[in-house]
Parts: structure tokens; C-alpha cells; sequence
């Protein structure tokens, strides 16, 4: 799938990882959508940060309000960054389009991660990701605005960015026992991104 994009994209951090970190912006443009995440879990829960990269700034805000995170990326080097900061944390090496952790958590998070998987590696991520949630659970994703594939660049280097439907998305979900919950297209108070939350049924 190298050509794809994932699989460079993967690569682009391993080069560019203390760069990258160095110039995350750290402003909390995120913080809206943090906030209602975070209000929609219980205080404490285990959440499941994927593309936790060198957990700078999500990671870290979650820490912060008192959540257990075990961070997953395909990264490396983002991790050892990570590691380093939080010793005693648990980080992971995996990949999304593979996890399998034996395990389930009551939030999910992937926050500038998922949109680097191709269309067709989303649609079978989702279903991964549904497995990954407890009944009840949570999950929030960033996206794109609307259906298509398109590049950004990572300290000057391009990566892969792609995403479905809005509409779709709420189909997939569906039939993953999830149900969205809430969808915001380029949202400008975030640094327009596009974000989406959805609920795991109880019953799921």
C-alpha cells in the first residue's frame, strides 16, 4: 500500500518526528471539542489514544483531566518522544489498519490520524475500532469536509489525507453498533477541522 500514502505517510513522521513535535501547535484550538468529549465519559475512563504521536498536546491534556491513556501509533520514533515524557505510560507500537489489543476501552480517540488511511482502510478500520469500545462508549475522529482524498505535508514533507461521506459515515458507524452522535465540517473555532463523535449502543 506504499503508494498509496499510509505507508509514506508512516514514514514521513519516522523522518520528521522531532520537528513535527517541536512545532505541534500547542494553542488548544482543540479544547471545544476535548471538553465535550471529555463530558460524555466517566471521570478516570481508560481511553485509547490512536496516532497518540509524541503525546503533545492530546495526550497530554487527557492526562491532565485525570484519564488512563494507552497511546497507539505507527510511529516509532513519535513514541520514544512520548516515552520519554511519560515514563511510566502505556504506549503502544500498532497500526490502526491492524489493532488488535485484546482489549476495550470506554473512550476512543484519533485525532489527526484516521484521516491518513485510505477510504477503503477506514471502512475496514471501523469495524476494529467498534470492537476496540466498551457498550456505551465514545468515540471521536477527525475527518475530512466531505468525500475525497487530498495531501498536507508534515515539516515540508507531503502525507496522505482521505475521507468518506458524512453520510457514510453514519452508515458504517451504524452497522458497527455506533450511532453519531455529533458532525461539524471545517469547524472554524477548531482550526477548521472536521470532527465527529459517535456512541457505542449499549446493547452493542
Amino acid at each position: 500500500m506504499k503508494a498509496a500514502g499510509s505507508d509514506t505517510t508512516r514514514d514521513v513522521y519516522e523522518k520528521n518526528a522531532e520537528d513535527y513535535d517541536r512545532n505541534r501547535a500547542r494553542a488548544f484550538f482543540e479544547a471545544r471539542w476535548l471538553s465535550r468529549f471529555a463530558d460524555t465519559i466517566p471521570q478516570g475512563a481508560r481511553v485509547l489514544d490512536l496516532g497518540c504521536g509524541a503525546g503533545e498536546p492530546i495526550a497530554a491534556w487527557l492526562i491532565g483531566e485525570g484519564f488512563q491513556i494507552t497511546g497507539v501509533d505507527f510511529s516509532q520514533a513519535m513514541l520514544e518522544i512520548a516515552e520519554k515524557r511519560w515514563p511510566k505510560g502505556d504506549w503502544r507500537h500498532g497500526d490502526m489498519r491492524t489493532l488488535d489489543l485484546g482489549d476495550c476501552f470506554q473512550a476512543i480517540i484519533a485525532w489527526n490520524s484516521f484521516f491518513h488511511l485510505t477510504k477503503d482502510e477506514q471502512r475496514a478500520c471501523l469495524p476494529r475500532l467498534a470492537r476496540h469500545l466498551e457498550p456505551g462508549g465514545v468515540m471521536m475522529v477527525t475527518v475530512g469536509p466531505k468525500d475525497g482524498v487530498a495531501t498536507g505535508t508534515v515539516e515540508g514533507d507531503t502525507v496522505y489525507h482521505a475521507s468518506l461521506s458524512a453520510a457514510e459515515y453514519a452508515a458504517r458507524l451504524e452497522d458497527c453498533g455506533l450511532r453519531l452522535t455529533a458532525y461539524m465540517a471545517e469547524d472554524a473555532w477548531c482550526d477548521y477541522h472536521s470532527v465527529l463523535l459517535a456512541r457505542k449502543d449499549a446493547g452493542a
